[in-house]
């Protein structure tokens, strides 16, 4: 069978199985977040917290108990990492202890995973332990991702609740995201990822004897267990260096389609569960069609740009696992980019001009094809605040949805979900490039250079993690900047959305009259879908132009000239 054949039935495989999970796992998640009753392992987590689960908070009380649960993070993964020399489990493959992780190192890493970003600017093998990796990071794993599912929630009751001005409570939404959705399911995929050849050990290495029989030590860990949670939470950070390219961490076919379906799976059935709490499915049917558009957009970008690289350059397997071919690392790519998550079975510094600005765009786009886990629903509802503010800028008429009128102060706080993001992004590049450090950290220079510091600030700002190679982070002026992008890119948005649900609440339901545009309709997804276009294509026009743009014609045109 041909790389293309294989690659489209895996892509049939992950389009039927996201068919068949989008239902029940939808529909599930709807009635989590609206059950009156609470679990008993619930109820004991609250009467630890001394939280009252049956109370109902304010958009400023919700916002702070996000905060708060995000603050405590940040200090105890960065105090785990520090005592690190003191913790078991933390000798390398060579029996070496890791001992203590370097302060500027322990900070970007604590910012990095409690803002579900999961940029790794060390060397896993070499540098975290186990416990550090279970007791920090695989938490924050959690914890990250319930946040993002909690602060959606909150938008969609902002929807739904007429003159409350109460959007649910935070502590409840972020125990109930875990307990009843990411625990169970990183569960069962765990499972399934050591049935099909995962590593999951808590040895910290073992030795292989190469066929010359000189003998090497491969570092190991409980790598199945945080694999699952790193791609349904949409985090990314692997514990192995080579992330989802390494064969303890992604040992062949089967594997590579489950883990690209847990990136997409909640992101994508968030929107049945979005239609499910509106009581209209065809609102989520929408947003689905915005999210699928976008992703197959770029697949096919990113897909084409590298299969056709064989031609153009004659090494397009450079950078990307003979395991999978260029089919699987594109759809890899362009889900990992698409989504938060970050992880890679391939190395995108290595793809092809335009399939490399593939997945830059990917980021750019806001990542809300499908996006991250709570992050993308409530980013494209923002978006379609923003599409349905200028048609009815166009007709003159006050803009509403879901019964919401969208008036100046709700429309303040869309903006700044929109702007926050390519502020950094830019500013940050902006910075990076003027810097004359910069150059003595790129491998290469001109508008690839260019797209390698764009694409590290991109990550950042957006949560991702993935990175595109070739960029050594290392330098204190890296680690803070990289990891203010990552902070201000997480908590800005999140603090404008629950301010929006908050004035949302606390409006009165209005009936739909004749000049109310109609939502949960192909013409209102092609307006969404225009918008995050739009919106992308006006801010990051010229910074694409003077990087993957610039690259690909010059390559083009060197083509032309040597044939």
């Amino acid at each position: 069978m041909s790389d293309t054949a294989a690659g489209l039935l895996q892509l049939l495989v992950l389009l039927v199985l996201l068919a068949a999970a989008w239902r029940p796992l939808g529909d599930w998640m709807a009635r989590v977040y609206t059950a009156e009753g609470h679990w008993r392992v619930e109820r004991a987590i609250y009467r630890v917290g001394r939280v009252d689960p049956d109370s109902d908070q304010r958009a400023g009380t919700y916002a702070l108990a996000i905060l708060a649960v995000s603050f405590v993070g940040v200090l105890l993964v960065y105090l785990i990492q520090r005592v690190q020399g003191f913790l078991p489990l933390d000798g390398t493959a060579g029996g070496d202890s890791k001992g203590a992780v370097d302060p500027s190192v322990a900070f970007n890493t604590a910012i990095s995973f409690v803002t579900n970003t999961n940029w790794q600017s060390y060397v896993p093998e070499t540098t975290m332990g186990h416990v550090a990796n279970a007791a920090a990071l695989a938490v924050q794993n959690f914890v990250s991702a319930a946040v993002g599912m909690a602060v959606a929630v909150a938008l969609v009751r902002g929807f739904l609740r007429s003159r409350s001005g109460r959007i649910g409570n935070a502590w409840v939404d972020l125990v109930r995201g875990t307990v009843r959705v990411l625990v169970p399911l990183s569960v069962v995929l765990a499972i399934v990822l050591v049935a099909c050849g995962v590593v999951m050990s808590f040895r910290t290495g073992i030795t292989l004897t190469a066929a010359d029989g000189s003998t090497h030590a491969a570092a190991i860990g409980p790598v199945a267990s945080q694999e699952s949670i790193k791609e349904l939470g949409t985090n990314g950070g692997g514990i192995l260096n080579a992330n989802s390219a390494h064969p303890f961490e992604n040992p062949n076919g089967g594997t590579n389609v489950l883990e690209i379906l847990a990136m997409l799976l909640i992101p994508v059935a968030l929107t049945r569960t979005f239609g499910r709490m509106v009581g209209d499915m065809r609102q989520g049917v929408s947003l689905l069609a915005v999210m699928t558009i976008l992703w197959g957009g770029m697949l096919a970008v990113i897909w084409a740009a590298e299969a056709h690289a064989p031609a153009v350059t004659g090494g397009g397997m450079e950078g990307k696992e003979t395991r999978f071919g260029i089919p699987s690392s594109a759809l890899f790519a362009d889900s990992t980019t698409g989504t938060s998550t970050g992880a890679v079975n391939s190395l995108h510094d290595s793809y092809t001009a335009f399939g490399g600005g593939g997945t830059l765009l990917n980021m750019l786009f806001g990542e809300v094809s499908p996006g991250g886990v709570g992050t993308g629903l409530y980013s494209i509802l923002v978006i379609a605040i923003i599409a349905v503010f200028l048609a009815g800028l166009m007709v003159g008429r006050t803009p509403e949805l879901l019964g919401k009128s969208l008036g100046r102060r709700e429309v303040t706080c869309a903006a700044i979900v929109v702007l926050v993001m390519p502020a950094l992004v830019l500013l940050g590049t902006g910075a990076a490039v003027v810097l004359p450090g910069t150059s003595d950290a790129l491998t290469n220079a001109g508008p690839h250079g260019l797209s390698e510091v764009f694409y590290a600030f991109a990550s950042a700002a957006n949560n991702n993690g993935s990175a595109f190679g070739g960029l050594t982070v290392t330098s204190p002026f890296f680690q803070i900047a990289l990891g203010a992008a990552m902070l201000f890119g997480r908590f800005l948005p999140i603090l404008a959305v629950i301010a929006l649900a908050g004035l949302l609440s606390a409006q009165p339901r209005r009936e739909a009259s004749a000049g109310t545009l109609r939502t949960g309709t192909p013409l209102f997804a092609g307006l969404v879908t225009a918008t995050v276009l739009l919106v992308s294509a006006i801010t990051f026009l010229p910074a694409l132009a003077l990087s993957p743009v610039a690259e690909g014609l010059t390559a083009t045109a060197q083509i032309g000239v040597h044939q």
